[in-house]
């Protein structure tokens, strides 16, 4: 059984349609908001929610178009439930439950964490393997323990900045252009990473949690002190530390768990040195590890939709009624 899924993303300032047969991606559209968020340094929920408004149709009817099918051949339409904007989204969700009423199909509602947490084994014929999880983006840094779909257990997340908001926070010091984390990578390239020492908080807490508002804290503290030439260094510097932690934690939670497999998703998961420093530890822990694809890392619908499947093929279905939850759990 092959059905075919369409799948809506509108959770943050990225606007996204998916079209899946069965485990096969027919078509893939995001529309960003960066240049529009760019000016206020971070997303403005209003503004997200205009842009959300004017790039869905458009995106439904090119992918649509490029998978080559009508609506009314869709199985099950699906779209990001929460954690998210509330206004951005209702507008994902609000499509998507119309169109499943219109054509009288199931609606599956899905948490934007479990396309994360899933997408390391998008079209996978063998299953989801049990793995420790790590989802790390702008607005998440969590340690999930994985034992199949819909059987998750978290062991970890921040008490209080995500790593990537950490990134973008030291990116708008520095005054570089939203959104930062690439931005703050660029910059990195050719610093030396041990210039400054900076924190690694909870390095050692004996718990698999993080904490990265001390580290912006102190790069906020250090700026005054430096000159404009040590900006590669300092980028460098705070990179490293980010890096290191979420390395270290990882591991130590996968040692734990006794989990022989580790994966890695979410925006900060296309930084090329954490990518690197990962796949090291690993192979020193005798661990194996699996990133999302780098086109499944910032927020898209094809992981929504593979999402959607594993669960259409458990049976599950969502009622329209379900309201969407900004601040949705994942477990």
């Amino acid at each position: 059984m092959n059905p075919l899924l369409l799948a809506i993303e509108t959770s943050c300032d990225e606007t996204a349609v998916a079209v899946l047969r069965g485990r096969v991606l027919l078509a893939s559209e995001v529309a960003s908001q960066g240049a529009a968020h760019q000016p206020y340094g971070g997303v403005v929920p209003e503004v997200a929610a205009r842009h959300h408004l004017r790039h869905a149709p458009r995106l439904l009817a090119r992918a649509t178009r490029d998978a080559d099918i009508s609506l009314g051949q869709v199985a099950a339409f699906a779209a990001t439930s929460g954690p998210g904007l509330a206004s951005s989204l209702m507008i994902g969700a609000s499509l998507a439950k119309g169109l499943a009423l219109g054509f009288d199909k199931p609606y599956l509602a899905i948490n934007h964490l479990e396309g994360h947490l899933l997408s390391p084994f998008f079209g996978s014929e063998a299953g989801i393997e049990p793995n420790v999880a790590l989802i790390v983006s702008g607005g998440h840094t969590m340690l999930v323990e994985v034992s199949g779909v819909a059987d998750y257990r978290v062991i970890g997340r921040t008490v209080d900045d995500a790593a990537g908001e950490a990134f973008d926070k030291v990116a708008k010091m520095l005054g570089f252009a939203y959104p930062g984390g690439p931005e703050i990578e660029r910059c990195a390239q050719g610093g030396d990473p041990a210039r400054f020492d900076l924190p690694r908080s909870m390095l050692h807490s004996g718990d698999a949690n993080f904490s990265f508002s001390g580290l912006k804290t102190a790069v906020r503290y250090l700026l005054p002190k430096i000159s404009p030439d040590d900006q590669r260094d300092l980028c460098a510097s705070f990179q490293r530390a980010v890096v290191d932690v979420l390395v270290a934690k990882t591991i130590a939670a996968a040692r734990a768990a006794r989990c022989r497999l580790v994966t890695v998703s979410g925006g900060v998961s296309c930084n090329g040195e954490l990518r690197a420093r990962m796949s090291l530890g690993c192979e020193q822990a005798g661990l194996e590890l699996r990133f999302a694809a780098p086109l499944l890392c910032t927020d898209n619908a094809a992981m929504i939709a593979f999402a959607a499947l594993l669960r259409l093929e458990r049976g599950a279905s969502t009622p329209l009624t379900t309201e969407i939850d900004p601040n949705l759990a994942l477990v």
